[in-house]
């Protein structure tokens, strides 16, 4: 398990989508160059998200509705991550940078969701907030966990997370980093149209 825990004051998060141009992670941050790079949400055998997409301010998709959750960046810079059935979104909010996702992992409050899944074990890519308000990119890059397995790990932890995010996960987790003498190269193993890059603040 990798856990890279980002204090939202000191980066700036950008979304990345190109479903015409799908490339692995590994070379997605070789042309950007960021702190950190992750893979984001779900996307079709054409390489569109099945959610919506907000890159530097440019919407694509539809938001999902009632379920599954959403990271959301203003144009001030200020990050939240939340549960689309508690705050669904609103076309009207000034964002800049949105991923969505699903499902849920924890709810607000450190609450484990109550996971029903079909018990296959798989990478997994999940997006947390702590109780500091701190930003955690958090891959398994085994086959080690279920969703349900995940989440009460999750709440469980001594991570002190207040809400989690499941991301894409399989063939699309990956994680790189390069940071303050921090270097991590985990990989997707296949083409991805959308990623999360953590960026210095200029």
């Amino acid at each position: 398990m990798i856990v890279v825990r980002i204090d939202p004051l000191r980066v700036r998060l950008r979304v990345a989508y190109a479903p015409d141009h799908p490339r692995s992670l590994r070379t997605w941050f070789g042309e950007r160059q960021p702190l950190a790079a992750i893979n984001g949400g779900f996307f079709t055998p054409k390489y569109a998200s099945t959610a919506l997409v907000i890159s530097d301010g440019a919407a694509s998709g539809d938001s999902y509705q009632g379920f599954g959750g959403m990271l959301a960046v203003t144009r001030q810079g200020e990050i939240s991550l939340r549960a689309l059935r508690d705050q669904p979104y609103d076309p009207d909010e000034p964002l800049d940078q949105v991923i969505q996702s699903f499902p849920m992992l924890v709810f607000t409050g450190g609450v484990p969701a109550d996971i029903k899944d079909n018990g296959e074990r798989a990478r997994r890519t999940v997006l947390a907030q702590d109780r500091a308000s701190r930003l955690l990119l958090i891959v398994c890059p085994s086959r080690s966990f279920t969703l349900r397995e995940m989440a009460e790990w999750l709440a469980a932890s001594d991570l002190e997370i207040d809400r989690a995010l499941n991301l894409d996960g399989g063939s699309s987790t990956g994680l790189f980093l390069d940071a303050g003498g921090l270097h991590q190269e985990i990989d997707s193993l296949g083409p991805l149209p959308l990623v999360l890059f953590v960026e210095a603040k200029s």
